[in-house]
C-alpha cells in the first residue's frame, strides 16, 4: 500500500513518484491550494493538493484530522525558503496525483501536537490516540533500541536467552504476589512471579551457564512514579564468576548502551562506594553524585549537650545527629525553611533544626537559629569547624533513629539540590557494595533480607550467621545512575547447608522451607555451581534515557498509579459461571454506616 514511510521521503527522491499512507495531522487551505500533513511512525511530509487534479483536491476539502489516507504524488523540492529544517523531508513536498480516505475518524479527545496540555487520565483512556503523539511513538523506539542494542551485546557474550515460567508458586518473602487460582486444582493457586530468581537459579544448576530474559515481572505493592503492578526486567544470571567479573561485563553493557544509543560516554570504570559509606555521606543506597551537598556526622558532638533532642539520638546506639551544610542557603526563606519541616515529616523525621550563617566571623552574634541557645559556643564553635560553614550558608539538622536521619536529610539533600539548582549535568553511575545481609524488622522482632534470601553471604562473615546476623554483609552489588537503582544482584548461595541457615534465620521454619522452597533446596545437592547475577529495570532505565518523569511514560500501556487500566477498565468482574469453575465464592465487603458495620 505504500513504498515509503512519509518521514523518509527526502530530497533524493525528487521527480520520483511515490506511494505514502498514514494519517492527516494537519490540513491547511492556502488560497485555493491545500496541504496537508501526513504523519506514520517515521515523521511528516507535507503533501499538495492542487485544484487542477480536481478528484483528489475534492478529497483533499473532505478529509479532517486523523483520518487514514494513502496518496501516490510526485516528489519534488520546495520552493526556495520554505525549507523545513525540523523535518528529515523538510526540503521537500509531495504534489498529490491521488488521494483515497482509507478510513475516517472522530475527532480525537485531544490534540496530538505536543504541546497540548492533556491530563494524564485522558491519555492513558485513549492510551491508543496517545501513543499517535511523536514525543511518545519517539519514547517506544528509543526503548526498543535499548532493547536491541542489550540483546546485541548478551549474545555476543555467550549469554542463552532463556524464557521461565509465569505461572509459578507463591513465595513467602518480598511484596505480595498476584495470585491466579486453578480451576484443575480446586483451592490451589498459582503466582505470577515478582521475578525469575529461583528458575535462573535452576538454570544454572543445569548447565546453562549464561542466562537472560527480558522477563515481565508482577508485584502486587503501592505505587509510585517509577513503580508498576506489571514491569519488565533485564534479568541476568551466570555461573563459575565471581563478582568482579560479572560486574566489570555489566559495566560494558551499560557503557556500551549508552555510547551507542545516547553518544554518551560514561566512566571507565564506574566509581565504587560501600553501603556504609553510602548511608554516612548521602543518607541512601542510592546517591546522586551530581549533587555536591553531604551528610556530617555530629552524634560526637551532641552527646554532652543539655538539648535533649540532640542528646539522646547522640547517646542511642541507634540514633544519629547528622548535619547538612547547603551553599548560599540564608537566601531561604522562613516559608521555605517551613515547607522542607514539613517535606521531611513525611520520612518520619519530628522537626527540621537549622542555623543560618549571616556572619561567620561575628561568631556567635553572626549566627541566626531557634536551638542556638540550647548549644554552648564550643559546640556551636565545632559545628561550624567540621561542617565548614561559610558566611551565607545555612546548617540544617536532623537527630532521631539513624534510618529516619538518613532516610529525611537524604530525602532533603536532593530536595534542595533540585529546587537550589545544584545538580550537575551528565551522567553519575555508581557500584554500591558490601550491603549488610539483614536488617532489623522492629515491628515484627526479627531478621528480613536486606536484598533477598538467596544473596551470599561473604566467605568471611559466614560464620557471623550464627554469632551476629547485624554485621554479616552480603556480595550484593546495586548499580546506581543519577540517584537512581539500574540494577541490583549478587553471588547466590549455592550450599544448601548455608541456604538453610539463612531460611532459619529470616524466620523460616524446615517445614515452610521445604514447602515453599524445597525443589531449589533439592537442586543445591546435585552439584549446583557458583553462580550470580543481576536484573536492570528496563522502564526504570528507559525512563532515564529518555528524561522522562515517569515510567509509564516509556511503556505503551501502563496501568495507573491506583493499578488499574483505564483504556480496558481492568481490573473488572467476571461472572458467577467463572467464578464457579474456579471454585471460588465472593466475600461480601462490610460497609460502615453510622458506625455499624452492614453488608
Amino acid at each position: 500500500m505504500r513504498s515509503h514511510y512519509c518521514g523518509d521521503v527526502n530530497e533524493t527522491l525528487d521527480g520520483k513518484t511515490v506511494t505514502i499512507a498514514g494519517w492527516m495531522h494537519r490540513r491547511r487551505d492556502h488560497g485555493g491550494v491545500i496541504f496537508i500533513d501526513l504523519r506514520d511512525r517515521e515523521g511528516l511530509v507535507q503533501v499538495v493538493c492542487n485544484p487542477e487534479d480536481a478528484e483528489s483536491f475534492a478529497t483533499a476539502e473532505s478529509v479532517r484530522s486523523e483520518y487514514v489516507l494513502q496518496i501516490e504524488g510526485e516528489v519534488r523540492l520546495r520552493p526556495a525558503g520554505s525549507d523545513n529544517p525540523d523535518l528529515n523531508s523538510g526540503k521537500i513536498e509531495i504534489v498529490a496525483k491521488k488521494l483515497e480516505i482509507l478510513n475516517s475518524s472522530e475527532t480525537p479527545p485531544f490534540p496530538l501536537t505536543e504541546q497540548a496540555e492533556v491530563s494524564e487520565d485522558v491519555r492513558l483512556r485513549h492510551r491508543y490516540i496517545d501513543l499517535r503523539r511523536p514525543e511518545m511513538l519517539q519514547k517506544l523506539r528509543f526503548r526498543s533500541q535499548i532493547t536491541r542494542q542489550l540483546r546485541s551485546f548478551l549474545d555476543d557474550n555467550g549469554f542463552l536467552d532463556i524464557e521461565t515460567p509465569i505461572l509459578t508458586k507463591a513465595t513467602p518473602e518480598g511484596a505480595r504476589d498476584y495470585l491466579v487460582p486453578s480451576r484443575t486444582h480446586a483451592g490451589d493457586f498459582f503466582a505470577l512471579p515478582q521475578s525469575p530468581q529461583l528458575f535462573k537459579q535452576l538454570l544454572m544448576v543445569s548447565g546453562m551457564d549464561r542466562y537472560y530474559q527480558i522477563v515481565r515481572c508482577f508485584r502486587d505493592e503501592d505505587l509510585r512514579a517509577d513503580r508498576q503492578p506489571e514491569f519488565t526486567q533485564v534479568d541476568i544470571e551466570t555461573s563459575f564468576v565471581e563478582e568482579e567479573e560479572l560486574m566489570a561485563m555489566m559495566e560494558d553493557m551499560i557503557r556500551g548502551l549508552f555510547a551507542n544509543v545516547l553518544e554518551q560516554q560514561l566512566p571507565n570504570p564506574f566509581p565504587r562506594m560501600t553501603y556504609a559509606e553510602a548511608m554516612a555521606r548521602f543518607g541512601s543506597d542510592k546517591p546522586d553524585l551530581r549533587i555536591d551537598l553531604e551528610l556530617i556526622e555530629i552524634s560526637d558532638l551532641m552527646k554532652g549537650v543539655d538539648f535533649k533532642v540532640f542528646s539522646g539520638p547522640a547517646n542511642d546506639d541507634k540514633g544519629r545527629v547528622a548535619a547538612l551544610r547547603v551553599p548560599g542557603g540564608t537566601s531561604l526563606s522562613r516559608k521555605n525553611i517551613d515547607e522542607y519541616t514539613k517535606y521531611v515529616g513525611i520520612y518520619g523525621a519530628k522537626g527540621l533544626a537549622y542555623i543560618k550563617v549571616n556572619d561567620l566571623a561575628a561568631g556567635r552574634e553572626g549566627l541566626q537559629s531557634p536551638i542556638l541557645k540550647f548549644l554552648p559556643d564550643d559546640v556551636v564553635e565545632a559545628i561550624m569547624k567540621r561542617t565548614e560553614a561559610e558566611t551565607g550558608d545555612l546548617v540544617f539538622f536532623g537527630a532521631d533513629k539513624a534510618n529516619i536521619v538518613n532516610e529525611a536529610l537524604g530525602a532533603l539533600r536532593v530536595k534542595v539540590g533540585h529546587d537550589l539548582g545544584m545538580v550537575k549535568h551528565g551522567w553519575q553511575p555508581l557500584w554500591v557494595v558490601a550491603f549488610p545481609m539483614f536488617e532489623w524488622d522492629e515491628r515484627n522482632d526479627r531478621w528480613t533480607a536486606l536484598h533477598h534470601p538467596f544473596t551470599a553471604p561473604r566467605e568471611s562473615d559466614i560464620e557471623l550467621l550464627a554469632t551476629d546476623p547485624g554485621k554479616c554483609l552480603s556480595r550484593a552489588y546495586d548499580m546506581v545512575l543519577n540517584g537512581t537503582e539500574l540494577g541490583g544482584g549478587s553471588m547466590r548461595i549455592h550450599k544448601v547447608d548455608i541456604q538453610r541457615k539463612v531460611f532459619e534465620l529470616l524466620g523460616i521454619s524446615k517445614e515452610e522451607a521445604d514447602d515453599k522452597f524445597g525443589f531449589l533446596l533439592e537442586a543445591l545437592k546435585f552439584g549446583c555451581p557458583p553462580h550470580g547475577g543481576l536484573a536492570f529495570g528496563l522502564d526504570r532505565l528507559a525512563m532515564l534515557m529518555t528524561g522522562s518523569s515517569s515510567i509509564r511514560d516509556v511503556m505503551a500501556f501502563p496501568k495507573t498509579q491506583s493499578a488499574s487500566c483505564l483504556l480496558t477498565d481492568a481490573p473488572s468482574a467476571v461472572s458467577e459461571l467463572q467464578l464457579k469453575e474456579l471454585n471460588i465464592r465472593l466475600r461480601k465487603v462490610p460497609t460502615i454506616v453510622d458506625g455499624a458495620e452492614t453488608e
